[in-house]
């Protein structure tokens, strides 16, 4: 297997898996700054130009970050991130799709329409006038979460999975493009600080560790 990476919390939620699992997986850098992935070669590889993918032994190529992470549990059940039971995967997933549509959405849409704009506006639609009312469904989003971390350790309750670190490096994120995480969201401080002391927290802060 091989995994093409870069700068991102995207990229990040899935090198984070990687150290969890203990896994070794060879990767490769691509420089989104650049546009490296809007070349032929690697959209050759995913004609989305998305990064992170994991090309697999048999030669396919899969695209992203949840679906590869999904993936690499199927290749190494040992560890498992997002369960062990058919009822705890649910919860996992379930969690994650809460996840993604109450912050993630919103949070990379009011980047892109923001601070990410530069970067953004000449490779897809971005809403800049939507932008601050994205920034404060991510905030929304997050307030809630946080009352659901009122009596857990973890999202999945006493489970670390692959919804903490999906969240972590979202929230991560924020912090570095405007959207930090408020100081009353207390349970989430802690959740996040949790998760910020798990060695993998640290691997995976650097895109190029282990390259």
């Amino acid at each position: 297997m091989k995994l093409y990476q870069s700068i991102g919390p995207n990229p990040r939620v899935v090198t984070m898996f990687i150290a969890e699992k203990a896994m070794d997986v060879p990767r490769q850098f691509i420089d989104i700054l650049t546009a490296e992935n809007r070349q032929p070669d690697f959209l050759a590889k995913n004609p989305a130009g998305g990064v992170p993918v994991l090309e697999t032994d048999g030669g396919h190529f899969v695209a992203e970050s949840l679906a590869i992470c999904e993936y690499l549990e199927e290749c190494q059940a040992a560890s498992p991130l997002i369960g062990e039971t058919p009822e705890a995967r649910a919860e996992t997933r379930a969690t994650m799709r809460t996840i993604d549509q109450s912050v993630i959405v919103p949070m990379t849409n009011g980047f892109r329409g923001s601070e990410g704009l530069p970067m953004f506006e000449s490779r897809m639609a971005c809403f800049p006038d939507a932008a601050p009312g994205n920034k404060a469904q991510a905030q929304d989003g997050l307030a809630k979460l946080d009352a659901a971390l009122a009596d857990k350790a973890f999202m999945c309750g006493s489970r670390f999975t692959l919804a903490d670190i999906l969240l972590f490096c979202f929230v991560e994120f924020g912090a570095q493009v405007g959207q930090p995480l408020p100081d009353t969201l207390s349970n989430l401080k802690a959740w996040q600080a949790r998760v910020a002391a798990r060695p993998s927290a640290a691997i995976s802060a650097d895109p190029k560790n282990g390259l």
